[in-house]
């Protein structure tokens, strides 16, 4: 479920941004008329891409096992410039307009960096049983049958080894990469890890 509101609050987030530019240029550009033609043919549908917007994410914050300072300035982000785009967009104010668009594209870069940082800092054990609980079980749990925040079940995995390896190494939806946090050899003792003593059990 976490997977499918993750690209649904993508799509939301990818028309949710265009929207405000397109609302964002128009008055920039001092097309008035025609921005009062576009908010009137596109209010209802705006109304549904900012409810899907809001109620996705805050489905998508409940399943974070942890969240960041990234996350925190996103949120920050993403609350500010509501106000400031009603208040700039009936008010016809360009700066605040402007201000609020930044801040919405500016907390979605930070959606990026906020997936990176799961990964955390560089760790030097080699166990694979260790860097698993360190790294793995806050979303899949100790037996790896969690599946907090979309992760999958890594009891019944059908996965081969190879397949295991590419998605510690480059991640998959909500799941961090862990190619800069981890070595080839770190990567191989999770995946031996999940194999030996989680799967199948």
């Amino acid at each position: 479920m976490a997977t499918g509101m993750l690209h649904s609050h993508t799509l939301f987030v990818v028309l949710f941004t265009l929207i405000y530019l397109i609302k964002t240029i128009l008055l920039l550009s001092d097309k008035e008329e025609l921005l009062e033609k576009f908010k009137k043919k596109t209010k209802v549908a705006e109304m549904i891409v900012s409810f899907g917007f809001l109620a996705t994410g805050v489905f998508l914050i409940t399943q974070v096992p942890e969240i960041n300072k990234f996350m925190i300035i996103k949120l920050v982000l993403v609350f500010l410039s509501i106000p400031l785009a009603v208040v700039g967009f009936k008010k016809k104010n360009k700066i605040l307009a402007t201000l609020s668009f930044f801040f919405i594209v500016v907390s979605f870069s930070l959606a990026y960096k906020s997936k990176g940082a799961k990964a955390g800092e560089k760790i030097v054990a080699v166990n694979g049983k260790e860097i698993f609980t360190d790294k793995c079980a806050l979303c899949h749990g100790d037996n790896g049958k969690l599946g907090l925040s979309g992760a999958k079940d890594l009891s019944v995995t059908q996965l081969p080894h190879a397949g295991i390896v590419e998605i510690i190494a480059n991640g998959k939806n909500t799941m961090a990469a862990y190619k800069d946090a981890l070595t080839a050899e770190q990567i191989e003792a999770v995946a031996s890890y999940i194999e030996t003593d989680l799967k199948g059990k």
